[in-house]
């Protein structure tokens, strides 16, 4: 039986690790904590609240209050003290209020996690563009070094040749962003039968 601070054998410990991973780790960590840092405390609580509703738990809670309304209404109004009678006009505004409440919170939520996403994606994009020229060189630079030495043949090969270019992004982006809208002129039905 391990310790719960004992990691499993195939999960490397932070120690262990290349100085290079962990440094990416640290980097990681400390861009969460200052974008973390910048969120101000409504929006934290916000946050709080909205993970508080996205669990199954809410769920139940809420649909209990309602039937526990509509069963308290139903018992007093046999009595003729029922506070909501039939057909429940201050649970459905209530329930309704929750709905606006709940929605709006979630969507202040989601809108945060979206501009994340983005300045991820286009962080991602960066770097991938940049891992693109730096692998382009090294294909240069391997190229130039296979022609330089006196015991290695040199060959064309048109498959080295090609990974040479640069990839141009503007021009890649345009030809997805026309295979997208031929594809999507392709799903379409055809309005002139």
């Amino acid at each position: 039986m391990t310790s719960p601070d004992s990691a499993p054998e195939s999960v490397p410990r932070a120690e262990t690790l290349p100085e290079q991973i962990s440094q990416n780790i640290a980097d990681i960590v400390e861009l969460q904590r200052r974008e973390d840092e910048s969120v101000p405390p409504a929006q934290r609580r916000l946050e709080r609240i909205g993970r508080q509703v996205a669990r199954p738990l809410y769920l139940v809670v809420l649909l209990l209050g309602v039937v526990g309304w509509a069963a308290a209404n139903l018992i007093l109004l046999r009595s003729g003290r029922a506070f909501d009678p039939p057909p429940f006009y201050w649970l459905q505004a209530l329930v309704s209020l929750t709905a606006l409440l709940t929605s709006t919170i979630v969507l202040i939520g989601q809108r945060r996690q979206i501009r994340l996403s983005e300045q991820r994606a286009h962080l991602d994009l960066q770097i991938n563009l940049l891992t693109e020229q730096k692998v382009t060189k090294l294909i240069h630079l391997l190229e130039e070094l296979r022609r330089d030495l006196p015991m290695v043949h040199d060959r064309y090969d048109p498959h080295v040749s090609a990974l040479k270019e640069e990839a141009d992004a503007a021009q890649v982006l345009s030809a997805l962003k026309d295979t997208a809208e031929a594809t999507e002129r392709a799903r379409r039905p055809d309005r002139s039968r």
